[in-house]
């Protein structure tokens, strides 16, 4: 997991369980991204909630959670990224 800390001070992650993000102030989650499976059973990763793009399909469903992490963690150091 990373904590990109952008140059006005707000912090962006990858929510997860392990971390109490309530220890770093005041806390706003958001959806970015969804995992569903296509109309083969295939599985697609869709980062259009926060400018993204779409990503799959992916055999497994794993597999498009992986991507969906990486891509959310890359655009999240990017300098533009709102999140």
């Amino acid at each position: 997991m990373q904590l990109i800390v952008k140059p006005n001070g707000t912090i962006h992650s990858v929510y997860s369980d392990t971390f109490d993000f309530k220890t770093l102030g005041e806390t706003t989650i958001r959806r970015a991204s969804h995992v569903e499976p296509d109309k083969q059973g295939r599985w697609i990763a869709d980062l259009s909630p926060v400018g993204g793009p779409e990503l799959g399909p992916f055999e497994r469903h794993q597999e498009a959670l992986d991507a969906e992490i990486v891509q959310l963690e890359r655009m999240m150091t990017e300098p533009d990224f709102a999140g």
